[in-house]
């Protein structure tokens, strides 16, 4: 019989050591009310009451409705802690959530806990060996519809990269959707609005995002050494191996990369309040932005991409010269002619190494071919023979310090005699006109622009409402060859029969190409085609071929833009416009454009305007 008792007792011993702590209601309310408790379930305030978390998977949650209610994931988690360490000790709660245990632990003091190995997060976190969070920003880049407006990800230092400056042995903490390789990029774009892709975090070499974003992308990088602490870096870090294969719904505008790297950052530092400033939209730069005025910024590091340090190295070189740098890079033979050995070696030192430039840039994002690499050696023992001074690359505007993504805009002008008054919202982000500070001159995506006017005598009506207009005007270069493309849909007056002003939807698109004359100077000439709902025309759509050519010049006041569109529908209709804008940059935030068009239709006579427009970028 006393044999039977002993087990029995030593049972009762030892679940009483490792019982939960009792915890009254008010504790657990107030505790699950915790800044840091919140920011660890990744909850927000409900639209009407309660609570919602950013999650969307159950196997994050411990508790039934943990997903709505964090007293009830609280206490599940704290029952979990105490619970006897199974056969796999890796799936005790202490080691799914060692940032949970390490705040309740705190917080209650909690002793008597099981201590199960956890070797796997213990791996996991030796190898990462956290110290120092770098916030690194890829720059926008048009013809990847995820990436137009840029990109944010973290960079985890170990104490040896800081030591050493190492950057690239580090890891790289990413966001973002997982896409379907089946998806084109209409898809992406129309999945990525209506959040139609899950989106998960990754840890990865930072070595394959330096590579993805500055070489196969051509996309310049922004590191920010942030202030965080080796603790404060360490507790985000503990909260990753939370996150591991959970599943977040990701949309483009809000719930993105950069609003789930936010997030991240308040785990690491409670008292932050940084996603509270971006309610309806989180763009990249506007969140880099929120950082820098949270003082979290201590030094930052710029690194080109691959196609900037090609033209840098390209733009002292003669025409004459560019034509012998595609000669090299299409035969190393060359190198060895004597007619290119005759060149000064200071003019050859320079060719030889925008040659090997342009090698390894036509090679980013292909399958290693011995031809191109024997090449490229060829090109390097060349160099190594001859070297090059070093390249000098100006830095940029710092991306942060462009203007806000919001734009409120008021207007007052006149239309074949008639007074208005315009007023205008655009929800981002930048047009071809625009303040140009840190942003690329040809670049323009523009998303939910609409205007109301009202004309004398008190009569209101909708000008415009553009969904989306999208520009990539790059210009072509004796070394460089790439296309020039718009897109745009919406809705916009046109001219209509007994000289009224039709509202109709459009969709139109374009390719081309664009060049540089000058510096600061860009022209583009595209060829377009349009599909619009016109009711004065007989057809429900109705389409049209066209052109669109402009020039955009850099100027001491802001930038001015001429512009000719003609388009030709198949049912004999041809309507085509001048127009001009000139924007002065009266500050960062603040510029006032006159704006000034001549159209042309065989519904009406030419149709003039004149406007001057207050431009005011908010978010």
């Amino acid at each position: 019989m006393l044999k039977r008792l002993i087990p029995l007792l030593l049972g009762s011993i030892s679940l009483g050591v490792h019982a939960a702590p009792t915890v009254t209601d008010s504790q657990l309310q107030a505790l699950a009310t915790e800044r840091h408790w919140l920011n660890l379930g990744h909850y927000q305030p409900g639209r009407f009451s309660g609570w919602r978390s950013y999650v969307d998977d159950d196997s994050f949650f411990l508790a039934a409705d943990g997903a709505s209610n964090p007293a009830s994931e609280l206490q599940a988690t704290l029952q979990a802690l105490y619970a006897p360490v199974g056969d796999d000790s890796n799936q005790h709660a202490q080691c799914r959530y060692p940032s949970r245990t390490r705040w309740l632990s705190e917080q209650l003091q909690l002793s008597g806990l099981p201590t199960p190995e956890c070797s796997e997060y213990r791996e996991w976190y030796e190898d990462i060996n956290p110290h120092a969070t770098v916030l690194v920003f890829p720059d926008a880049y048009l013809n990847s519809p995820s990436s137009m407006f840029g990109h944010t990800l973290l960079r985890i230092d170990s104490p040896d990269t800081q030591a050493s400056g190492t950057s690239l042995l580090t890891y790289a903490l990413n966001f973002g959707a997982m896409v379907e390789s089946m998806d084109n990029s209409m898809l992406y774009a129309w999945k990525g609005l209506a959040g139609g892709y899950p989106g998960q975090f990754s840890l990865l070499p930072y070595r394959d995002k330096i590579g993805e974003y500055s070489r196969l992308e051509n996309r310049d990088l922004w590191e920010y050494q942030l202030d965080l602490s080796p603790e404060e870096t360490a507790r985000m870090v503990e909260h990753v191996w939370e996150l591991r294969q959970v599943i977040f719904d990701y949309f483009f505008f809000d719930e993105n990369c950069s609003y789930r790297l936010l997030e991240l950052l308040e785990v690491a530092r409670p008292g932050l309040r940084l996603t509270e400033q971006f309610p309806l939209t989180a763009i990249p730069a506007d969140t880099v932005r929120a950082v820098r005025e949270a003082g979290m910024i201590s030094d930052v590091h710029y690194r080109p991409s691959r196609e900037r340090e090609l033209l840098a190295r390209a733009e002292p070189l003669t025409p004459p010269e560019l034509h012998w740098v595609r000669q090299l890079a299409d035969d190393d033979g060359v190198l060895q002619s004597s007619e290119y050995q005759a060149l000064p070696a200071p003019r050859r030192a320079l060719i030889q190494e925008a040659a090997y430039r342009l090698v390894r840039y036509e090679a980013a994002g292909q399958q290693r071919d011995s031809a191109n690499a024997a090449r490229s050696y060829q090109l390097l023992q060349a160099i190594n023979r001859n070297p090059p001074p070093a390249l000098q690359i100006e830095t940029p505007t710092y991306p942060e310090f462009g203007h806000e993504s919001r734009t409120w805009q008021l207007a007052a002008g006149s239309r074949e005699g008639r007074a208005f008054a315009e007023y205008g919202l655009r929800m981002a982000y930048h047009d071809l006109a625009d303040n140009l500070a840190g942003f690329p001159l040809g670049a323009q995506i523009e998303l939910g622009d609409i205007k109301l006017r009202q004309y004398e005598g008190n009569h209101w009506q909708l000008e415009e409402f553009g969904l989306v207009n999208i520009r990539s005007l790059t210009p072509r270069s004796a070394l460089l060859k790439p296309w020039s493309w718009q897109v745009e849909a919406g809705w916009e007056r046109v001219a209509g029969e007994d000289g009224q002003r039709r509202l109709v939807p459009h969709l139109n698109g374009g390719g081309g190409f664009a060049w540089q004359p000058w510096d600061g100077v860009l022209g583009y000439s595209m060829a377009t085609m349009r599909l619009e709902h016109h009711r004065d025309f007989d057809a429900p759509l109705s389409a049209a071929a066209g052109f669109n050519a402009g020039l955009l010049w850099r100027n001491p006041l802001g930038n001015l833009l001429l512009e000719g569109r003609g388009d030709y529908f198949d049912n004999g209709e041809v309507r085509r416009s001048l127009q001009l804008a000139q924007q002065w940059e009266l500050g960062r935030d603040l510029g006032l454009r006159l704006q000034a068009s001549r159209e042309f239709s065989q519904f009406s006579a030419p149709q003039t305007e004149f406007a001057l427009q207050l431009r005011w970028y908010y978010y």
